[in-house]
């Protein structure tokens, strides 16, 4: 078995892509839940067994290297995404709030592309469009396979501090919109961003 512990860079990076050019690689593709994982037992695209231990996130085009040298590309399966579009559908600014609210009750990540509020489907489609339907009756629409990291939050800068069992300080390097505390002595900072990482 292949064991790729060492987080090399991005393929997008001119030594990285140096690398990759001058070596055979192989590519893996990873679920969601998968590139979130310190440790992962999966195949290689050419179904080589594969071990991959690293403690971080990983992205799409992310380079790692197994013990034995071999460069692995990571690349990330697309995800289902309910797309609300808002471009011309006169909606009040109470309508879109109050689903904000109950999106975020939910606990639903949301994201902003453009006119377009995204969501990733976590729950039966029924049940999420009945949630949309609620606040926004007229709102067109639509499904759409997405990248998982179109709902992270604040990609590589996100934060954490804690107190051994992960509640404690926790931060975001995009300058949130607001902040809020937990019973259980969690304070967030939150901030709404678009796909592309800019205020919406």
């Amino acid at each position: 078995m292949l064991v790729a512990n060492t987080y090399v860079g991005h393929g997008d990076e001119e030594d990285v892509a140096d690398r990759l050019a001058a070596a055979d690689s192989v590519s893996v593709v990873l679920s969601d839940t998968e590139r979130r994982r310190s440790r992962v037992r999966t195949e290689t695209a050419d179904g080589r067994d594969l071990g991959i231990v690293v403690a971080r996130d990983l992205a799409d085009g992310d380079v790692l290297e197994a013990d034995d040298g071999t460069l692995v590309v990571v690349e990330l399966a697309a995800i289902e995404a309910l797309v609300l579009d808002l471009a011309d559908s006169g909606i009040a600014p109470t309508a879109a709030l109050e689903l904000g609210h109950a999106v975020g009750n939910k606990h639903w990540d949301l994201a902003v592309r453009g006119d377009e509020a995204l969501l990733p489907v976590t729950d039966s489609k029924a049940r999420m469009e009945a949630a949309v339907e609620e606040h926004l009756p007229d709102v067109p629409t639509r499904y759409e396979r997405v990248p998982p990291t179109t709902f992270d939050d604040g990609g590589a800068d996100h934060s954490h501090g804690g107190d051994g069992h992960g509640h404690g300080d926790h931060s975001h390097a995009d300058d949130g919109d607001h902040s809020h505390a937990h019973a259980h002595d969690e304070a967030h900072d939150h901030g709404v961003r678009t796909i592309d990482g800019g205020d919406p």
